[in-house]
């Protein structure tokens, strides 16, 4: 299979969930303002996942452009990951329908938790293809958010048991650390393009 179709797929699968997500997002009866406020929960759940779905989209966009080639344990790994995210759907809704409680914020987290390991299995799937000493394995080895992520979505969870807010402000916080770019890869796979 060539990288591309792998690619075009995925983006399908990308732009599904994010349909399925703003579909659930619900027109207020009446003209009045005040209708927008019972609403604000599920919008910032929503504006919370379509910002994971497109930091996911965009990462995945580029460790797929570092893939020499596609293989069945590739293949497996992106299912798996497209799998994890695909509940984000049900997951936002459930939290921003339930205004934060603790069942419903744990289990957000457990699902970002999920796709966080799902792309390091990815990630690695990709890495199985370079040498151990290559320039895309030296740029992923540093990968300190990567690493740092899922300690603090299992933070998150152990924190909904107990003042569910927190555990969204730090799944909010671990957005915002990804809304920085990192072109680790970005800059590694323009090397390989440019032969270096």
């Amino acid at each position: 299979m060539e990288k591309n179709r792998i690619e075009a797929f995925s983006d399908g699968v990308f732009a599904i969930i994010i349909t399925i997500m703003v579909l659930d997002l619900k027109v207020p009866d009446h003209a009045d303002i005040s209708a927008l406020k019972p609403l604000l929960p599920v919008f910032l759940t929503y504006v919370l996942s379509f910002v994971y779905l497109g930091i996911y989209w965009n990462n995945h966009h580029h460790l797929l452009k570092a893939a020499r080639s596609v293989n069945g344990a590739m293949m497996w790994a992106n299912l798996h990951l497209l799998f994890w995210l695909s509940l984000f759907p049900f997951v936002t809704g459930w939290m921003g329908e339930n205004h934060f409680t603790t069942s419903p914020t744990a289990l957000y987290g457990g699902v970002l938790l999920a796709a966080s390991v799902a792309y390091y299995i990815l990630q690695n799937a990709i890495m199985a293809q370079h040498d151990c000493d290559s320039k895309l394995a030296r740029a992923i080895g540093r990968d300190w958010k990567g690493k740092l992520s899922p300690v603090l979505y299992a933070t998150g969870i152990g924190l909904a048991l107990v003042r569910p807010w927190f555990s969204c402000v730090v799944y909010f916080g671990v957005a915002l650390m990804w809304l920085i770019p990192d072109r680790r890869i970005e800059k590694v796979i323009n090397e390989l393009e440019d032969g270096d």
